[in-house]
């Protein structure tokens, strides 16, 4: 817990557009020992995507730029940052409105500074008492979102820790990654290590319907706004609202539902289908896909100003190939899973020779691959140890990973590039930035090197 002392010493921004006013008030502050400093409006907006103070004081309404930005770009960039609004008395219907999009606290104008410093305190506070509660809960292991994914290998410990780094951002996340690598586990654990945890996690994949009924899924539709509307239906945004909305294979969105998705995201509202009303919305939102988006934005298919909204923070989540150390944490777990569905069973473990064969599968269908592979053969083998011949055919007859990598044939020097480019970055781990310095690359090369196409 801080002492007084120390909440005293928290750098405190103050902004409005009377720059006698904030001066006064931040010198007040400073006169009680806060560490306070008034700028004007674009100042600070610069000044919140830095990060360089605690607690941000703001006017609500500025003609330069109002309150509710100057909120939403602090609670986007730091979530914890203390956020306390002024206001004048006629727009104390606004001013509850920022307390429900994150503020602190607001107080109406005039105040004394004495009634600031009281809820500067308290804000701290609060804030201080959040961060040591979250802290005891991730020691304590009362909540392990994490827990649910996997892996040792340097890759993967690469993307828990983005995880836990933007679990509590408001930014969009990107997840990226082949298929059958465990994206949806990974958005289930960004949502599970955030601030919304308590809320509703809501998905859809956007591959499996129709544009029409997707529009209708995501945004929802009044009565009788189409052929068979008998009834109102809320959209996904609105049932998650508080919450995280994941939409996977994002990739796989038509254009013209992708000009309406941006639009949520740019404004923050969303209008049912046939309806003449916008409702406002809190929701994080997450989007997963197998494909190159650039690629599809290249070729048209795809909205670059999207993209570029989706792509608030990327996580790539690394294909099996590149962390074979891995394999034999995921087969327990798997096997463990599998005996628990199939209690009839006699299996109890890997036979040397099963794990060799696990271990050297190119596993093109990644974890989601493997663990039919394990539940088949925990359901078919007759013994206590799973053999090779358990497993299914492909896998053991199949080349091998590191036959797959060079074999005897003569090839294109293209797909020699890309297999090599493969083999470099799987024998480092999966992690890109070291495979570039090693080939003496750039990461956009690395991309055109591994990529199937021979553009």
């Amino acid at each position: 817990m801080l002492g007084a002392d120390e909440l005293r010493e928290a750098r405190v921004l103050v902004v409005d557009d009377d720059q006698a006013f904030a001066d006064t008030l931040a010198e007040g502050l400073s006169g009680l020992g806060w560490q306070a400093r008034a700028v004007a409006a674009q100042q600070a907006l610069e000044l919140v995507r830095v990060g360089d103070f605690d607690v941000l004081v703001t006017d609500l309404r500025m003609p330069e730029l109002d309150g509710l930005t100057l909120l939403a770009a602090a609670k986007q960039f730091a979530p914890d940052r203390a956020v306390i609004m002024m206001t004048a008395f006629s727009a104390i219907d606004s001013a509850v409105e920022c307390v429900r999009r994150g503020a602190f606290h607001y107080l109406t104008k005039p105040f004394k500074v004495a009634e600031l410093d009281l809820f500067l305190q308290r804000a701290l506070e609060t804030n201080d008492l959040r961060r040591t509660a979250r802290d005891l809960r991730r020691a304590l292991g009362e909540r392990n979102a994490l827990g649910s994914l996997i892996g040792r290998s340097a890759a993967m410990a690469d993307a828990f820790e983005l995880v836990r780094r933007v679990a509590d951002a408001r930014l969009p996340v990107l997840i990226l990654g082949e298929t059958g690598v465990g994206k949806t586990v990974f958005a289930r654990a960004l949502h599970a290590e955030s601030d919304r945890r308590d809320a509703p996690f809501v998905s859809i994949n956007c591959a499996a319907m129709p544009e029409s009924l997707l529009e209708s899924e995501l945004f929802g539709h009044v009565r009788g706004a189409f052929t068979g509307a008998h009834v109102a239906r809320n959209g996904l945004f609105v049932e998650a609202d508080g919450g995280t909305l994941f939409l996977d294979e994002i990739g796989d969105m038509q254009p013209a539902l992708q000009a309406k998705l941006l639009h949520v995201i740019e404004s923050g509202v969303v209008r049912p289908i046939g309806a003449a009303k916008e409702r406002a919305i809190d929701v994080r939102l997450v989007a997963a896909t197998h494909r190159d988006l650039r690629k599809l934005v290249q070729a048209g298919t795809f909205r670059e100003d999207l993209l570029y909204r989706l792509e608030g923070v990327a996580i790539e989540v690394p294909p099996l190939r590149q962390r074979r150390e891995d394999i034999p944490l995921l087969a327990q777990r798997m096997l463990d899973e599998a005996r628990a569905r199939h209690p009839q069973s006699r299996v109890e473990r890997f036979s040397p020779a099963a794990t060799r064969t696990l271990l050297e599968c190119r596993w093109t269908g990644n974890v989601r691959e493997m663990e039919h592979a394990i539940g088949r053969a925990v359901l078919l083998a007759r013994g206590q140890s799973i053999e090779p011949e358990d497993l299914p055919a492909s896998l053991t007859s199949g080349p091998k990973a590191k036959e797959a990598e060079f074999g005897d044939e003569v090839i294109p020097v293209r797909e020699l590039q890309r297999r090599y480019a493969a083999w470099a970055l799987e024998k480092l781990g999966g992690r890109k930035m070291i495979t570039c310095d090693r080939l003496g690359i750039d990461s956009k090369t690395l991309a055109k090197w591994l990529s199937v196409d021979d553009d």
